[in-house]
């Protein structure tokens, strides 16, 4: 394993993991002693290796989702020991390694929980809400020219950074995973920012917090709790200034359209 500690002592773990069959099943926590786990391994390599062991068994492997394994998808979804992609912050599950455990630690692992995201099988979820609320409005659909003609539009550096920080957002769910209310608003709001500052987004604005705000309701997510948990367990740090941004984006939305 590339950068792995030849000196690093292997571990052995006790996980109890969420076996679920399908959406209409129930599921339960389900117990698998784990040893010889490097502390170099990723967490994702770590489930791995469970996964060998249980098909070398004859049993079903755990099914959890997984992609680029670079911090980068979003698709690493998985709540361990009761924080949202596990216990460091600004890291992805597929990021966490497992030398921030120790020798007979027992680790808990679940799927989100969320009636906006269903559990599909054991640890994945049905992310497509979000997908839904991203083609509500989460986009620019009026004609900016060519790419030279779009990139002529001048755009101060300030706005550009703080657009493109909300543009960093991988839509993983842990601002959902992470809130007591279930709230998407730090994901909307992100989506709703980061074009709102930008020129090419501005003549959309009102539109699209409204129709992105109201998709958000009808897939089911809850209200902000205003506690914050959203972006402390953020794995990019998107900043709550951006739901700020969303309700005075969503307010003069309607303020101008009750006035037509």
């Amino acid at each position: 394993m590339a950068g792995s500690n030849p000196n690093a002592k292997p571990m052995d773990l006790t996980l109890k993991i969420w076996r679920q069959k399908d959406k209409n099943s129930a599921g339960q926590l389900v117990t698998y002693p784990l040893n010889g786990i490097s502390p170099d391994m990723s967490f994702l390599e770590m489930l791995d290796v469970l996964n060998e062991e249980l098909l070398v068994k004859g049993e079903e492997p755990v099914a959890f989702d997984h992609d680029c394994r670079e911090g980068i998808c979003g698709m690493c979804s998985l709540f361990i020991n009761g924080r949202a992609h596990g216990p460091e912050r600004g890291t992805t599950t597929c990021q966490l390694h497992m030398r921030h455990f120790n020798h007979g630690d027992t680790i808990t692992i679940e799927p989100w929980r969320a009636a906006a995201f269903p559990v599909h099988k054991d640890l994945i979820v049905d992310r497509s809400a979000f997908d839904r609320i991203q083609q509500a409005g989460g986009y620019v659909s009026v004609n900016t020219g060519g790419v030279p003609d779009a990139n002529e539009i001048a755009i101060p550096k300030t706005i550009a950074d703080k657009a493109f920080d909300a543009a960093t957002c991988i839509g993983c769910g842990a601002c959902v995973a992470a809130c007591k209310n279930a709230s998407a608003m730090l994901f909307v709001s992100a989506k709703v920012s980061q074009l709102a500052m930008l020129p090419q987004g501005k003549v959309e604005r009102k539109t699209r917090v409204e129709n992105m705000v109201a998709q958000m309701d009808v897939e089911g997510f809850g209200a902000c709790s205003n506690i914050g948990a959203c972006a402390a367990e953020c794995p990019v740090g998107i900043s709550l200034d951006n739901i700020a941004m969303m309700n005075r984006e969503y307010l003069g939305a309607k303020a101008s359209s009750e006035n037509v």
